[in-house]
């Protein structure tokens, strides 16, 4: 039994929204560089490895856990996990066991390049550089929630894997200027200096409009859907566990660092994710 590609992108979709779920309920807090690289991680970590091997379930809470630490985001373990409020404090410390299982393994994933660069850093400095340089614009403040909207919805989409961090907040500011009825394409030539560039700008023009493309075409997955595909996706983790002794992951013979997992995901469900 194996899950379809249109099947697995599905469930991928889901655990993604999971995931921001996740950081968005989190106490105290979470920054936005945090969730921006835990989101990262997770979609690099899916991009070699599949969902039927590995469980999105402890996957995205392992990428939220290790961006907490890269980011210096300073929550102890128990915190951490305390976050899993449907869970008993026994739960919280198998979930906890499980993260620690699958850490080493997801830094091996990403090839131990932790450092994501995240567009929110750029988005800050194009709001002062507008601030500071383009007096046409009376409130540059007044694109924040929109660019930060924008912002949240690429990073479930391959942009943050297409496009440079800078390429991708300027977008966001561009859009969040054109929602407002705004045209600051003097911006573009005048203050970062591309009136002679045409070349420059015809390409910023067309990596703006393929990553808006981009956006459009992410659409949310209906719940029956999910529920389909969870339901097959949960037979075939059973399945494999009960055919195997020997698992892939977590096997130093198999070129895997991390230790053989003592637990399996199937211990816990989605609900106790909030």
């Amino acid at each position: 039994m194996f899950l379809q590609r249109v099947e697995e992108d599905v469930l991928f979709r889901y655990y993604e929204r999971r995931l921001l779920d996740f950081c968005n309920a989190f106490k105290p807090a979470m920054p936005k560089s945090v969730v921006g690289t835990a989101f990262m991680y997770f979609r690099r970590f899916y991009l070699n490895n599949s969902i039927m091997e590995y469980h999105p379930r402890i996957i995205m809470l392992t990428c939220a856990y290790l961006s907490c630490k890269v980011e210096e985001f300073n929550v102890s373990c128990a915190q951490f996990v305390g976050s899993l409020l449907q869970e008993t404090p026994a739960g919280q410390e198998r979930v906890l066991e499980q993260i620690l299982e699958y850490e080493l393994l997801l830094i091996q994933q990403l090839n131990f390049h932790l450092v994501v660069h995240n567009p929110y850093r750029p988005m800050e400095g194009l709001l002062i550089d507008l601030k500071t340089r383009y007096p046409t614009l009376e409130n540059p403040e007044s694109l924040r929630k929109s660019a930060d909207d924008f912002l949240t919805q690429a990073a479930m989409t391959d942009a943050g894997l297409l496009f440079s961090p800078s390429q991708i907040a300027l977008t966001a500011i561009l859009n969040s200027a054109s929602r407002a009825g705004l045209n600051m394409e003097s911006y573009l030539t005048e203050c970062l200096g591309l009136k002679e560039d045409k070349k420059t700008l015809s390409l910023m023009y067309d990596s703006m409009r393929r990553m808006k493309t981009l956006l459009k075409k992410y659409e949310i997955p209906k719940p029956e859907e999910v529920n389909v595909c969870k339901q097959k996706l949960e037979r075939i983790h059973v399945e494999f566990s009960s055919s195997s002794n020997k698992r892939k992951r977590g096997h130093e013979d198999d070129g895997h660092v991390a230790k053989e997992p003592r637990l399996i995901e199937e211990d816990w469900t989605d609900e106790d994710l909030m």
